[in-house]
């Protein structure tokens, strides 16, 4: 009975426990919807080859680099100074930027000179209020 009081928490491992339950329920619901349309999707095959031929794909393979780099570099990052959120600040300026650049139509001086101030001011504004405010460590 005295056991059933006392909570032993993991911290190494804790904060895993949301993303996997959520990850679970999201490939659940993903192999419900694929055997409820199967067949919809199997017919699907023309649209999607005309959807990726009408597509940007410099924009969206871009965007998908950019992003996969960000998240692949910010743990690293972040480790380099452990539980300050400076991972999550130093990726997170040059994404903000990279994915502007990457969508800007007129890649001029004029147009990327807000679009570096918002990179700058953006990411340091999340970091300050996760950091301070609402005492919350970013990776």
């Amino acid at each position: 009975m005295g056991d059933l009081t006392h909570v032993t928490i993991a911290f190494e491992t804790s904060h895993l426990v949301f993303p996997t339950l959520i990850a679970g329920v999201l490939v659940l619901l993903g192999l419900a919807i694929l055997l409820r349309d199967r067949a919809r999707i199997a017919a699907s095959g023309a649209a999607w080859r005309q959807t990726f031929a009408a597509m940007d794909k410099p924009r969206f393979l871009g965007t998908i680099a950019l992003t996969l780099v960000y998240f692949s570099a910010m743990v690293p990052v972040g480790d380099l100074w452990p539980n300050t959120g400076l991972g999550f600040l130093i990726c997170s300026i040059p994404y903000v930027a990279g994915t502007g650049l990457l969508f800007m139509h007129d890649r001029s001086w004029r147009q990327a000179v807000p679009l570096a101030i918002v990179a700058l001011a953006g990411p340091t504004f999340v970091w300050w209020l996760f950091t301070y405010p609402l005492f919350l460590t970013l990776p």
